[in-house]
């Protein structure tokens, strides 16, 4: 009644669906200046990190599968670059 509801853009759709922390994280890389996002992912996805996490990956992939955020081919196309 005195409260609108706050329509999401396109492109941040996928808000609702993100706790709080993830939220935070996503618009602090946002703002983040470019060379350092770059930097950050390829430490985040170094071969080491990837291989100590593997089982973590693999489960947030499958649940993002049942729900619908990624497809059969898209599933299979990260597991390749990513080296699972």
């Amino acid at each position: 009644m005195f409260w609108k509801k706050k329509k999401f853009s396109d492109e941040n759709n996928d808000a609702p669906k993100m706790g709080i922390l993830q939220r935070l994280a996503m618009k602090k890389l946002e703002k983040m200046d470019p060379k350092e996002r770059e930097k950050l992912m390829q430490k985040a996805l170094a071969p080491e990190n990837i291989a100590k996490n593997k089982d973590k990956i693999i489960a947030a992939m499958e649940q993002m599968k049942k729900s619908g955020q990624l497809t059969d081919e898209q599933m299979k196309m990260a597991k390749e670059k990513l080296g699972l």
